[in-house]
């Protein structure tokens, strides 16, 4: 048996969208488990962290197990041999969704994507944008019925969040739990006491 065959792995997509803070957080939740991840930042990704986070993008590829070039088409993950739980793209902008959705694969981003719907394993996308026109909506429709999870990250007010931080992290952890990786960070929903009339 190959060593690796029981190995843990996850591939974290970072695309130029605003929220480029829920594609760290997802790696800071993932550095605490025995999931190797491999990161893949778009060049516009890194020029929305400069508006966005105080991160730099060399401190964010240091966190992440493996880190490959956007333009490394024969990288490990461009290929279904290479075996993953699958593909997460948070967030994840309408241009990558696109090109995933038209079977575009002129990046490593939307190539390991493509790899991950062939191979029938699980791609998640946080999608980022509002409001939605009919291209956008047709867009998500076509990569949902190639077998992709389109997420839109929105806001959940029943954990009563106190911090633009608990919203991050449920939000993310709940993308997370489409992997079946528990973070911990999720609140979750419980049949409420009933009142007292």
């Amino acid at each position: 048996m190959a060593k690796d065959q029981s190995k843990r792995r996850i591939i974290l997509g970072i695309s130029g969208a605003s929220g480029v803070i829920y594609g760290i957080r997802a790696l800071e939740f993932l550095r605490q488990t025995d999931i190797e991840t491999h990161l893949v930042l778009s060049k516009s990704a890194e020029l929305t962290m400069s508006y966005e986070v105080d991160i730099k993008p060399k401190a964010l590829k240091e966190m992440a197990s493996v880190v490959h070039p956007i333009g490394d088409i024969g990288a490990s993950i461009s290929s279904g041999s290479f075996r993953t739980m699958g593909m997460l793209i948070l967030p994840c902008s309408v241009r990558t969704m696109s090109e995933i959705a038209s079977g575009v694969t002129g990046t490593l981003m939307s190539r390991a994507a493509d790899v991950v719907l062939k191979e029938r394993r699980r791609l998640v996308l946080g999608f980022r944008e509002s409001p939605l026109h009919s291209g956008h909506l047709r867009t998500m429709l076509q990569v949902s019925e190639m077998g992709a999870i389109v997420a839109p990250i929105v806001p959940a007010f029943y954990t009563r969040p106190k911090s633009l931080d608990d919203i991050v992290d449920h939000t993310v952890g709940r993308l997370l739990d489409l992997f079946d990786i528990d973070t911990g960070a999720v609140k979750r929903w419980t049949e409420a006491e009933p009142r007292e009339e």
